[in-house]
């Protein structure tokens, strides 16, 4: 006969589970603030390998090449308070750990409610998982080299008009980029969210077409939203590729579903 887990029990696993995932993110940001990357000559082929070294370690590297990448020309990253720069690293490292843990948390966390789903909400969390990791990892690429040089290129372009030198406090700058990047991230799982709505049975296939002109508007509006420049040109880098993959899954969805309900009739 089943019997119900008493809820100290999964209070218990979760604490369990939540130590897992906290142990897994501290030895990553550990190992970001102590090893660097270094190019070794091994056998006639330069090979990239891990090496110890703090003060040029893997979260300086990352924050070296935002800098290089991504500030325009004529700005200056400064600190204008003792420990800036650290902490800085510090948040570039945690945010290594977490990114590079992704697997394990998702792994954890999928342990943990697994057990009270349904054969069919496990399987969609199967499916799903995997692309919703490669479309994070396009939202973030696409905000790294595109969207985040052009508006900060913008924003600062004011500077020059009237001749004055221009710096980026680098605690303010770290966090703007790494949030710009997780914006686009999470906005790039809108198909994922549309999909899993519909197999599960939340909202018909039809809906997403029906409602398309109220998510235009929800769409414009986040992107204003998650843009500070308030040019409207940087805004369409997040509504117009949102758009497009809206469209892309109503027509995946729709086509899912014609083949479901032939297979039927």
């Amino acid at each position: 006969m089943y019997r119900e887990k008493p809820f100290t029990h999964y209070l218990q696993e979760m604490r369990v589970r939540v130590l897992r995932i906290t142990i897994a993110v501290g030895i990553v940001t550990a190992l970001s603030m102590t090893l660097s990357i270094k190019t070794f000559e091994i056998n006639s082929y330069k090979v990239p390998l891990p090496y110890p070294d703090p003060l040029n370690n893997i979260a300086i590297q990352v924050m070296f090449n935002m800098r290089e990448n991504l500030l325009p020309k004529n700005v200056t990253l400064i600190q204008v308070a003792p420990g800036q720069a650290f902490f800085a690293q510090i948040y570039v490292a945690a945010l290594l750990g977490i990114i590079l843990t992704m697997p394990v948390i998702v792994r954890e966390l999928a342990a943990f409610v697994g057990p009270g789903l349904y054969q069919q909400e496990k399987t969609i969390i199967r499916k799903t998982t995997s692309i919703s990791i490669g479309l994070f990892a396009i939202g973030c690429l696409f905000s790294y080299f595109l969207v985040i040089p052009y508006v900060l290129d913008f924003l600062y372009r004011y500077g020059e008009t009237i001749g004055i030198s221009t710096f980026f406090d680098i605690s303010e700058f770290v966090p703007f980029i790494m949030q710009f990047m997780i914006a686009f991230g999470l906005s790039y799982q809108l198909p994922i969210i549309m999909w899993a709505a519909t197999v599960s049975g939340i909202v018909e296939s039809s809906f997403w077409r029906n409602n398309i002109r109220y998510v235009i508007i929800i769409l414009v509006i986040f992107g204003a939203i998650i843009t500070p420049d308030g040019s409207g040109v940087s805004m369409w880098f997040v509504t117009g590729p949102m758009l497009l993959l809206y469209i892309l899954g109503i027509l995946f969805i729709e086509r899912k579903f014609q083949s479901v309900s032939k297979k039927l009739t």
